[in-house]
Protein backbone atom coordinates (compact mmCIF):
# COMPACT_ATOMS: atom_id res chain seq x y z
CA UNK A 1 0.00 0.00 0.00
CA UNK A 2 2.77 2.46 0.94
CA UNK A 3 4.49 1.69 -2.37
CA UNK A 4 1.32 2.55 -4.33
CA UNK A 5 1.01 5.83 -2.44
CA UNK A 6 4.61 6.75 -3.23
CA UNK A 7 4.12 5.91 -6.93
CA UNK A 8 0.94 8.02 -7.02
CA UNK A 9 2.73 11.00 -5.47
CA UNK A 10 5.62 10.73 -7.96
CA UNK A 11 3.22 10.60 -10.93
CA UNK A 12 1.34 13.65 -9.65
CA UNK A 13 4.60 15.62 -9.22
CA UNK A 14 5.73 14.68 -12.75
CA UNK A 15 2.40 15.88 -14.21
CA UNK A 16 2.72 19.21 -12.39
CA UNK A 17 6.28 19.66 -13.69
CA UNK A 18 5.17 18.87 -17.27
CA UNK A 19 2.27 21.35 -17.12
CA UNK A 20 4.49 24.09 -15.68
CA UNK A 21 7.17 23.42 -18.28
CA UNK A 22 4.62 23.63 -21.09
CA UNK A 23 3.37 26.99 -19.85
CA UNK A 24 6.92 28.37 -19.53
CA UNK A 25 7.80 27.10 -23.02
CA UNK A 26 4.68 28.71 -24.43
CA UNK A 27 5.65 32.08 -22.93
CA UNK A 28 9.18 31.87 -24.31
CA UNK A 29 8.08 30.80 -27.80
CA UNK A 30 4.96 32.90 -28.19
CA UNK A 31 6.69 35.82 -29.91
CA UNK A 32 8.36 33.47 -32.39
CA UNK A 33 5.24 31.48 -33.25
CA UNK A 34 3.21 34.60 -34.13
CA UNK A 35 5.63 35.21 -37.00
CA UNK A 36 6.28 31.59 -37.94
CA UNK A 37 2.69 30.42 -38.50
CA UNK A 38 1.50 31.03 -42.08
CA UNK A 39 -1.44 33.47 -42.19
CA UNK A 40 -3.71 34.77 -44.97
CA UNK A 41 -2.24 37.71 -46.88
CA UNK A 42 -3.27 41.00 -45.30
CA UNK A 43 -3.87 39.61 -41.82
CA UNK A 44 -1.91 39.11 -38.62
CA UNK A 45 -3.61 36.98 -36.00
CA UNK A 46 -3.47 36.82 -32.26
CA UNK A 47 -5.52 34.34 -30.22
CA UNK A 48 -6.94 35.55 -26.98
CA UNK A 49 -9.77 34.85 -24.57
CA UNK A 50 -13.15 36.46 -25.25
CA UNK A 51 -13.61 40.08 -24.13
CA UNK A 52 -16.58 41.00 -21.95
CA UNK A 53 -19.89 40.76 -23.80
CA UNK A 54 -21.13 43.99 -25.36
CA UNK A 55 -24.86 44.52 -26.03
CA UNK A 56 -25.65 44.62 -29.75
CA UNK A 57 -27.20 48.04 -29.35
CA UNK A 58 -23.89 49.50 -28.26
CA UNK A 59 -20.77 50.12 -30.34
CA UNK A 60 -17.83 48.01 -29.06
CA UNK A 61 -14.82 50.13 -28.10
CA UNK A 62 -11.33 48.69 -28.22
CA UNK A 63 -9.62 51.80 -26.84
CA UNK A 64 -10.48 54.30 -24.08
CA UNK A 65 -12.79 57.00 -25.35
CA UNK A 66 -10.86 59.99 -26.69
CA UNK A 67 -11.53 62.95 -28.90
CA UNK A 68 -9.86 63.10 -32.34
CA UNK A 69 -7.57 65.84 -31.00
CA UNK A 70 -6.50 63.68 -28.06
CA UNK A 71 -6.02 60.63 -30.28
CA UNK A 72 -3.89 62.58 -32.72
CA UNK A 73 -1.43 63.20 -29.91
CA UNK A 74 -1.09 59.47 -29.33
CA UNK A 75 0.13 58.62 -32.85
CA UNK A 76 3.62 59.18 -34.21
CA UNK A 77 3.53 61.35 -37.31
CA UNK A 78 6.39 61.98 -39.74
CA UNK A 79 8.33 65.21 -39.45
CA UNK A 80 7.29 67.63 -42.25
CA UNK A 81 9.88 67.97 -44.98
CA UNK A 82 11.29 71.54 -45.11
CA UNK A 83 10.39 73.35 -48.32
CA UNK A 84 14.03 74.13 -49.10
CA UNK A 85 14.87 70.42 -49.00
CA UNK A 86 12.11 69.65 -51.50
CA UNK A 87 13.31 72.42 -53.78
CA UNK A 88 16.74 70.79 -53.95
CA UNK A 89 15.33 67.32 -54.63
CA UNK A 90 15.25 65.87 -58.12
CA UNK A 91 12.12 65.95 -60.25
CA UNK A 92 11.31 62.30 -59.56
CA UNK A 93 11.71 62.77 -55.79
CA UNK A 94 9.53 65.88 -55.86
CA UNK A 95 6.85 63.98 -57.79
CA UNK A 96 6.73 61.09 -55.33
CA UNK A 97 6.86 63.40 -52.28
CA UNK A 98 4.03 65.51 -53.69
CA UNK A 99 1.85 62.46 -54.31
CA UNK A 100 2.46 61.20 -50.80
CA UNK A 101 1.56 64.53 -49.18
CA UNK A 102 -1.66 64.77 -51.23
CA UNK A 103 -2.88 61.18 -51.03
CA UNK A 104 -1.66 59.87 -47.65
CA UNK A 105 -4.53 61.65 -45.79
CA UNK A 106 -6.96 59.65 -47.97
CA UNK A 107 -5.43 56.32 -46.89
CA UNK A 108 -6.58 54.61 -43.70
CA UNK A 109 -5.40 51.79 -41.46
CA UNK A 110 -8.08 49.16 -40.82
CA UNK A 111 -8.11 46.85 -37.81
CA UNK A 112 -10.65 44.06 -37.35
CA UNK A 113 -11.68 41.60 -34.67
CA UNK A 114 -12.99 38.22 -35.81
CA UNK A 115 -14.54 35.40 -33.82
CA UNK A 116 -12.83 32.01 -34.14
CA UNK A 117 -14.49 28.88 -32.78
CA UNK A 118 -12.44 27.43 -29.93
CA UNK A 119 -10.91 24.00 -30.40
CA UNK A 120 -11.55 21.41 -27.72
CA UNK A 121 -8.28 20.88 -25.81
CA UNK A 122 -7.28 17.72 -23.91
CA UNK A 123 -7.96 17.93 -20.20
CA UNK A 124 -5.71 16.65 -17.39
CA UNK A 125 -7.35 15.44 -14.19
CA UNK A 126 -5.27 14.91 -11.04
CA UNK A 127 -7.00 13.23 -8.07
CA UNK A 128 -7.26 15.57 -5.16
CA UNK A 129 -6.60 18.71 -7.19
CA UNK A 130 -9.28 21.31 -8.07
CA UNK A 131 -10.73 21.18 -11.59
CA UNK A 132 -9.16 23.38 -14.24
CA UNK A 133 -11.47 26.09 -15.66
CA UNK A 134 -13.40 25.21 -18.81
CA UNK A 135 -11.97 26.27 -22.16
CA UNK A 136 -13.64 29.39 -23.63
CA UNK A 137 -16.28 28.69 -26.27
CA UNK A 138 -14.70 31.18 -28.68
CA UNK A 139 -11.41 32.87 -29.37
CA UNK A 140 -10.89 36.18 -31.13
CA UNK A 141 -8.37 36.96 -33.84
CA UNK A 142 -7.15 40.40 -34.81
CA UNK A 143 -6.30 41.39 -38.36
CA UNK A 144 -5.36 44.52 -40.23
CA UNK A 145 -5.19 46.00 -43.69
CA UNK A 146 -5.54 49.25 -45.59
CA UNK A 147 -8.23 51.25 -47.34
CA UNK A 148 -8.95 54.66 -48.80
CA UNK A 149 -11.68 57.29 -48.51
CA UNK A 150 -14.26 57.00 -51.28
CA UNK A 151 -16.52 60.00 -50.56
CA UNK A 152 -17.39 62.66 -48.00
CA UNK A 153 -20.23 60.47 -46.69
CA UNK A 154 -17.60 58.40 -44.89
CA UNK A 155 -17.43 55.37 -47.19
CA UNK A 156 -14.08 53.54 -47.17
CA UNK A 157 -12.99 51.05 -49.86
CA UNK A 158 -10.92 48.01 -48.86
CA UNK A 159 -10.57 44.31 -49.66
CA UNK A 160 -13.26 41.81 -48.77
CA UNK A 161 -10.66 39.50 -47.24
CA UNK A 162 -9.61 42.27 -44.82
CA UNK A 163 -13.08 42.53 -43.23
CA UNK A 164 -14.36 39.01 -43.90
CA UNK A 165 -16.34 37.70 -40.89
CA UNK A 166 -15.33 40.76 -38.85
CA UNK A 167 -17.31 41.47 -35.69
CA UNK A 168 -15.60 44.81 -35.09
CA UNK A 169 -13.96 47.16 -37.59
CA UNK A 170 -11.88 50.17 -36.59
CA UNK A 171 -10.54 52.79 -39.00
CA UNK A 172 -7.52 54.97 -38.16
CA UNK A 173 -6.94 58.18 -40.12
CA UNK A 174 -3.64 59.92 -40.78
CA UNK A 175 -4.36 62.52 -38.08
CA UNK A 176 -4.65 59.73 -35.49
CA UNK A 177 -8.45 59.69 -35.24
CA UNK A 178 -9.80 56.19 -34.55
CA UNK A 179 -13.41 55.45 -35.38
CA UNK A 180 -15.61 52.34 -35.39
CA UNK A 181 -16.88 51.38 -38.84
CA UNK A 182 -19.87 49.46 -40.15
CA UNK A 183 -19.66 47.10 -43.13
CA UNK A 184 -22.15 48.32 -45.74
CA UNK A 185 -21.31 46.08 -48.70
CA UNK A 186 -19.11 43.13 -49.67
CA UNK A 187 -18.24 41.35 -52.90
CA UNK A 188 -16.15 38.17 -52.50
CA UNK A 189 -15.97 37.71 -56.29
CA UNK A 190 -13.96 40.92 -56.78
CA UNK A 191 -12.47 40.90 -53.25
CA UNK A 192 -13.89 44.37 -52.62
CA UNK A 193 -15.73 45.74 -49.60
CA UNK A 194 -17.04 49.07 -48.36
CA UNK A 195 -17.17 50.18 -44.72
CA UNK A 196 -18.57 53.45 -43.36
CA UNK A 197 -17.51 55.76 -40.56
CA UNK A 198 -19.40 58.62 -38.93
CA UNK A 199 -16.95 61.49 -39.35
CA UNK A 200 -16.92 65.19 -40.15
CA UNK A 201 -17.28 65.42 -43.97
CA UNK A 202 -14.95 68.41 -44.00
CA UNK A 203 -12.17 66.30 -42.49
CA UNK A 204 -12.47 63.54 -45.09
CA UNK A 205 -10.17 63.54 -48.13
CA UNK A 206 -11.69 61.33 -50.85
CA UNK A 207 -9.17 59.80 -53.25
CA UNK A 208 -9.47 60.47 -56.99
CA UNK A 209 -10.22 57.46 -59.19
CA UNK A 210 -8.12 57.03 -62.34
CA UNK A 211 -8.64 55.22 -65.65
CA UNK A 212 -7.22 51.69 -65.59
CA UNK A 213 -8.07 51.23 -69.29
CA UNK A 214 -5.43 53.85 -70.17
CA UNK A 215 -2.57 52.11 -68.36
CA UNK A 216 0.56 50.89 -70.10
CA UNK A 217 3.38 48.58 -69.07
CA UNK A 218 6.31 50.55 -67.71
CA UNK A 219 4.41 53.51 -66.27
CA UNK A 220 4.96 54.68 -62.70
CA UNK A 221 3.04 52.86 -59.95
CA UNK A 222 2.96 53.96 -56.30
CA UNK A 223 1.43 52.07 -53.38
CA UNK A 224 0.52 53.54 -49.99
CA UNK A 225 -0.60 51.26 -47.18
CA UNK A 226 0.23 49.65 -43.86
CA UNK A 227 2.50 46.63 -44.52
CA UNK A 228 3.15 44.60 -41.38
CA UNK A 229 1.33 47.36 -39.46
CA UNK A 230 3.87 50.01 -40.49
CA UNK A 231 1.39 52.81 -41.09
CA UNK A 232 1.36 55.00 -44.21
CA UNK A 233 4.26 53.32 -45.96
CA UNK A 234 4.98 54.34 -49.56
CA UNK A 235 6.58 52.02 -52.12
CA UNK A 236 7.23 52.71 -55.79
CA UNK A 237 7.66 50.70 -58.95
CA UNK A 238 6.10 50.32 -62.36
CA UNK A 239 3.12 48.61 -63.93
CA UNK A 240 4.88 45.39 -64.93
CA UNK A 241 1.98 43.66 -66.74
CA UNK A 242 -1.70 44.12 -67.54
CA UNK A 243 -4.70 41.91 -68.16
CA UNK A 244 -3.92 39.22 -65.59
CA UNK A 245 -6.76 36.96 -64.43
CA UNK A 246 -6.59 35.40 -60.97
CA UNK A 247 -9.04 33.63 -58.65
CA UNK A 248 -10.26 36.12 -56.07
CA UNK A 249 -9.20 33.82 -53.23
CA UNK A 250 -12.52 34.52 -51.50
CA UNK A 251 -14.81 32.82 -54.04
CA UNK A 252 -14.63 30.30 -56.89
CA UNK A 253 -14.75 33.05 -59.52
CA UNK A 254 -11.82 34.95 -61.02
CA UNK A 255 -11.00 38.66 -61.18
CA UNK A 256 -10.13 39.79 -64.73
CA UNK A 257 -7.88 42.60 -65.98
CA UNK A 258 -5.76 42.74 -62.82
CA UNK A 259 -2.75 45.07 -62.72
CA UNK A 260 0.66 43.56 -62.01
CA UNK A 261 3.28 45.74 -60.33
CA UNK A 262 6.75 45.44 -58.84
CA UNK A 263 6.02 48.13 -56.21
CA UNK A 264 6.58 46.31 -52.92
CA UNK A 265 3.29 44.94 -51.57
CA UNK A 266 3.22 42.99 -48.31
CA UNK A 267 0.66 41.74 -45.77
CA UNK A 268 -1.13 44.82 -44.47
CA UNK A 269 -1.13 46.57 -47.87
CA UNK A 270 -4.36 44.77 -48.76
CA UNK A 271 -7.11 47.22 -49.66
CA UNK A 272 -4.81 50.19 -50.12
CA UNK A 273 -4.55 52.24 -53.31
CA UNK A 274 -2.19 51.76 -56.23
CA UNK A 275 -1.59 55.21 -57.76
CA UNK A 276 -0.41 56.68 -61.04
CA UNK A 277 1.96 59.65 -61.41
CA UNK A 278 -0.99 62.05 -60.93
CA UNK A 279 -1.90 60.49 -57.59
CA UNK A 280 -5.07 58.89 -58.97
CA UNK A 281 -6.20 55.45 -57.82
CA UNK A 282 -5.63 52.98 -60.66
CA UNK A 283 -6.17 49.87 -58.57
CA UNK A 284 -6.74 48.32 -55.14
CA UNK A 285 -3.80 46.19 -53.98
CA UNK A 286 -4.97 42.71 -53.10
CA UNK A 287 -2.48 39.85 -53.51
CA UNK A 288 1.12 38.83 -54.14
CA UNK A 289 2.84 35.81 -55.64
CA UNK A 290 5.37 34.69 -53.04
CA UNK A 291 6.47 31.50 -51.33
CA UNK A 292 7.26 33.24 -48.04
CA UNK A 293 4.44 35.83 -47.79
CA UNK A 294 6.72 38.80 -48.42
CA UNK A 295 7.14 40.89 -51.54
CA UNK A 296 8.92 39.17 -54.39
CA UNK A 297 8.22 41.96 -56.87
CA UNK A 298 5.04 40.38 -58.25
CA UNK A 299 1.97 42.05 -56.75
CA UNK A 300 -1.53 42.55 -58.11
CA UNK A 301 -4.25 45.16 -57.86
CA UNK A 302 -7.95 45.13 -58.77
CA UNK A 303 -8.29 47.61 -61.67
CA UNK A 304 -10.02 50.95 -61.12
CA UNK A 305 -12.55 50.04 -63.84
CA UNK A 306 -13.94 47.19 -61.76
CA UNK A 307 -13.77 49.31 -58.59
CA UNK A 308 -15.86 52.05 -60.29
CA UNK A 309 -18.33 49.42 -61.47
CA UNK A 310 -18.75 47.53 -58.18
CA UNK A 311 -18.34 50.03 -55.31
CA UNK A 312 -21.36 52.31 -56.03
CA UNK A 313 -23.60 49.22 -56.15
CA UNK A 314 -22.16 47.92 -52.87
CA UNK A 315 -22.98 51.26 -51.25
CA UNK A 316 -26.56 51.21 -52.54
CA UNK A 317 -27.43 47.50 -52.38
CA UNK A 318 -24.81 45.81 -50.20
CA UNK A 319 -23.80 43.28 -52.87
CA UNK A 320 -23.03 43.19 -56.58
CA UNK A 321 -25.08 41.01 -58.97
CA UNK A 322 -22.87 39.47 -61.68
CA UNK A 323 -24.20 37.99 -64.90
CA UNK A 324 -23.67 34.22 -65.00
CA UNK A 325 -23.25 31.82 -67.91
CA UNK A 326 -22.62 28.65 -65.91
CA UNK A 327 -19.65 26.90 -67.50
CA UNK A 328 -16.19 25.74 -66.56
CA UNK A 329 -13.67 26.17 -69.34
CA UNK A 330 -10.05 26.64 -70.38
CA UNK A 331 -8.02 27.97 -73.26
CA UNK A 332 -8.06 25.88 -76.43
CA UNK A 333 -4.39 25.02 -76.91
CA UNK A 334 -2.65 23.53 -79.92
CA UNK A 335 -2.60 19.94 -78.62
CA UNK A 336 -6.31 19.98 -77.77
CA UNK A 337 -7.21 21.55 -81.13
CA UNK A 338 -5.34 18.83 -83.02
CA UNK A 339 -6.95 16.12 -80.86
CA UNK A 340 -10.36 17.54 -81.82
CA UNK A 341 -9.35 17.60 -85.51
CA UNK A 342 -9.38 21.39 -85.60
CA UNK A 343 -6.71 23.63 -87.16
CA UNK A 344 -3.61 23.86 -84.98
CA UNK A 345 -3.97 27.65 -84.75
CA UNK A 346 -7.65 27.58 -83.78
CA UNK A 347 -8.30 29.84 -80.77
CA UNK A 348 -11.20 29.97 -78.32
CA UNK A 349 -12.54 28.91 -74.90
CA UNK A 350 -13.17 25.19 -74.56
CA UNK A 351 -16.22 24.26 -72.45
CA UNK A 352 -15.07 21.46 -70.15
CA UNK A 353 -18.12 21.39 -67.86
CA UNK A 354 -21.65 22.78 -67.89
CA UNK A 355 -23.13 23.60 -64.48
CA UNK A 356 -26.42 21.90 -63.71
CA UNK A 357 -29.52 24.15 -63.89
CA UNK A 358 -27.44 27.00 -65.34
CA UNK A 359 -28.23 29.28 -68.30
CA UNK A 360 -25.62 27.36 -70.32
CA UNK A 361 -27.41 24.07 -69.68
CA UNK A 362 -30.77 25.58 -70.59
CA UNK A 363 -29.29 26.90 -73.84
CA UNK A 364 -27.89 23.46 -74.71
CA UNK A 365 -24.14 24.05 -74.49
CA UNK A 366 -22.13 20.84 -74.55
CA UNK A 367 -19.20 20.01 -72.29
CA UNK A 368 -16.16 17.79 -72.83
CA UNK A 369 -17.15 14.15 -72.43
CA UNK A 370 -14.04 12.49 -73.88
CA UNK A 371 -10.45 12.23 -72.76
CA UNK A 372 -7.29 11.51 -74.74
CA UNK A 373 -3.68 11.10 -73.63
CA UNK A 374 -0.96 13.11 -75.35
CA UNK A 375 2.66 13.18 -74.23
CA UNK A 376 1.62 11.64 -70.92
CA UNK A 377 -1.04 14.29 -70.23
CA UNK A 378 -4.77 13.63 -70.20
CA UNK A 379 -6.80 16.15 -72.21
CA UNK A 380 -10.54 16.75 -72.05
CA UNK A 381 -11.91 17.17 -75.56
CA UNK A 382 -15.18 17.23 -77.44
CA UNK A 383 -16.91 20.20 -75.80
CA UNK A 384 -18.14 23.35 -77.52
CA UNK A 385 -15.43 25.86 -78.37
CA UNK A 386 -16.64 29.44 -77.86
CA UNK A 387 -15.04 31.65 -80.50
CA UNK A 388 -17.16 34.82 -80.13
CA UNK A 389 -19.79 36.48 -77.93
CA UNK A 390 -22.04 39.11 -79.47
CA UNK A 391 -19.64 39.11 -82.45
CA UNK A 392 -16.64 39.99 -80.26
CA UNK A 393 -13.82 37.46 -80.88
CA UNK A 394 -12.93 35.16 -77.98
CA UNK A 395 -9.32 34.03 -78.20
CA UNK A 396 -9.11 32.44 -74.74
CA UNK A 397 -11.01 31.98 -71.48
CA UNK A 398 -9.84 35.35 -70.14
CA UNK A 399 -11.57 37.14 -73.04
CA UNK A 400 -14.87 35.47 -72.14
CA UNK A 401 -14.55 36.31 -68.42
CA UNK A 402 -13.71 39.96 -69.17
CA UNK A 403 -16.71 40.37 -71.46
CA UNK A 404 -19.14 38.76 -69.02
CA UNK A 405 -17.91 40.89 -66.09
CA UNK A 406 -17.58 44.24 -67.86
CA UNK A 407 -20.20 44.17 -70.61
CA UNK A 408 -23.15 42.09 -69.43
CA UNK A 409 -25.87 42.26 -66.77
CA UNK A 410 -28.25 39.76 -65.18
CA UNK A 411 -31.11 38.88 -67.57
CA UNK A 412 -29.24 40.05 -70.67
CA UNK A 413 -29.37 37.83 -73.75
CA UNK A 414 -26.10 37.16 -75.53
CA UNK A 415 -25.23 35.25 -78.68
CA UNK A 416 -22.40 32.73 -78.52
CA UNK A 417 -20.57 31.59 -81.64
CA UNK A 418 -19.33 28.05 -81.03
CA UNK A 419 -17.54 25.25 -82.87
CA UNK A 420 -19.31 21.93 -82.31
CA UNK A 421 -17.87 18.87 -84.06
CA UNK A 422 -15.97 21.24 -86.32
CA UNK A 423 -19.10 23.10 -87.43
CA UNK A 424 -19.81 26.73 -86.50
CA UNK A 425 -23.19 27.63 -85.02
CA UNK A 426 -24.78 30.40 -82.96
CA UNK A 427 -26.50 29.84 -79.62
CA UNK A 428 -28.59 32.40 -77.73
CA UNK A 429 -28.25 32.45 -73.93
CA UNK A 430 -30.15 34.49 -71.35
CA UNK A 431 -27.68 35.14 -68.56
CA UNK A 432 -28.63 34.44 -64.97
CA UNK A 433 -27.21 35.70 -61.68
CA UNK A 434 -24.06 34.25 -60.18
CA UNK A 435 -24.84 32.07 -57.17
CA UNK A 436 -23.27 33.22 -53.91
CA UNK A 437 -20.93 30.88 -52.10
CA UNK A 438 -22.69 28.74 -49.46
Amino acid sequence: MERKIVIGVVVAVLLIVLVAGSCLGGVLLSSYVSYAVPLPFGRSVEVETPPPAVPQSETPQTEPTATPAQESQMVDTPTPVPSDVLEEAGAEEQLVASIYERVAPSVVHIRVVQRVSGAELPRIEIPGWPDFPDDPDDFFSRGEGSGFVWDEAGHIVTNYHVVEDAEEVEVTFRDGSRLPADIVGTDPDSDLAVVKVDYDPGALRPATLGDSDALFVGQRAIAIGNPFGQEWTLTTGVVSALGRTFPSGTSRFSIPEMIQTDAAINPGNSGGPLLDREGRVIGVTTLILSQDRVSSGVGFAIPAGIVAQVVPVLIEEGEYPYAWLGIVGRDLDRETALAMELPADQRGALVTDVVEDSPAEEAGLQDSEREVTQNGARLEIGGDVITAIDNRPILDMDDLIVYLVEETRVGQEVTLTVLRDGEEQEIGVTLGRRPREP
